[in-house]
């Protein structure tokens, strides 16, 4: 049993009568030769970490060493008791958790890859908005990642994940993709539907540049994973509404890889162009590291 394509994937769930998140514990065991206990006990861990980061950067505001970041999510989570917020009470806890981890990332503390430290926050954001919601067990929550990882494995073996390779579009934009899929299987949807918000969420992140003001991952990163949540939330409405991407799931992935290789180098995590580049971008960064 093997995949590597979202389609192949979509084809083993339909073929084993099984969601995304058992055949990627199914492969992950066959390629590592580890049991299917072991694989699930070391992903229950990563969740145990993401927990934890969620409920330090909700907990904590204090601002990261630069100065740049820090303490948005408590606001939020503040505007969320003493307000309606406009978007939608699910969304925005969504978005404040996804901020809360990416503000813990800033601040050295521990998180999960997921892919990427720069894109940290959107996986762990939308689960712990999500399972509440609809009552998700814990073992719900531990597939919603294999379903996240299964999707970041696609896209890492066809495109990247890494900003510097293929820009923000390769962090984010992947990530985003990863959560819309998992809450669409949490929510009950079929693969083909996780399919779906893939393509509907990342084909909205293509293009996506890297470009960290002071070369740290702080600004724009954390407000980005907060944009890439609620991406990812309307991705999965839309596709369990029933909503198809005109562009096939994998092809839309292979379009990020090729405007990725296209985009030139100032704007991949090398902080010599766009937001990086600005005046406040550039006086910011003296701000911190001297002339």
């Amino acid at each position: 049993m093997a995949f590597r394509t979202i389609a192949e994937l979509v084809e083993l769930s339909a073929k084993e009568n099984k969601p995304i998140s058992q055949i990627m514990i199914d492969v992950e065991s066959e390629v590592s030769g580890k049991s299917r206990q072991e694989i699930i006990k070391m992903m229950t861990r990563n969740l145990d970490i993401m927990e934890e980061a969620v409920r330090r950067g909700i907990a904590e505001p204090a601002r990261s060493r630069s100065g740049l970041t820090g303490g948005d999510a408590v606001l939020l989570q503040t505007y969320l008791k003493e307000r309606e917020p406009l978007s939608g009470r699910l969304l925005l806890d969504a978005v404040s958790k996804s901020v809360a981890t990416n503000e813990v990332n800033a601040k050295m503390g521990t998180i999960c890859a997921t892919p990427t430290a720069g894109a940290c926050g959107i996986v762990p954001g939308t689960l712990f908005a999500v399972a509440p919601k609809l009552n998700a067990s814990h073992d719900q929550m531990v597939n919603y990642l294999f379903t996240a990882g299964a999707i970041g494995f696609v896209i890492a073996n066809n495109a990247f994940i890494s900003g510097a390779a293929g820009g923000c579009q390769a962090e984010v934009g992947s990530a985003t993709a990863m959560a819309a899929a998992a809450i669409v299987e949490m929510a009950g949807g079929s693969a083909e539907q996780s399919s779906q918000a893939v393509a509907i969420a990342l084909k909205n992140m293509l293009g996506l540049v890297c470009d960290p003001v002071a070369g740290l991952v702080e600004v724009p990163c954390v407000k980005r994973n907060a944009m890439g949540a609620a991406n990812a939330m309307v991705a999965a409405d839309m596709a369990l509404a029933g909503i198809k991407s005109a562009i096939p799931t994998d092809e839309v992935i292979d379009a990020m890889y090729r405007i990725g290789c296209a985009m030139p180098n100032t704007l991949k995590e090398t902080a010599l162009g766009g937001l990086a580049a600005t005046p406040t971008g550039r006086e910011l960064e003296r701000r911190i590291f001297g002339e």
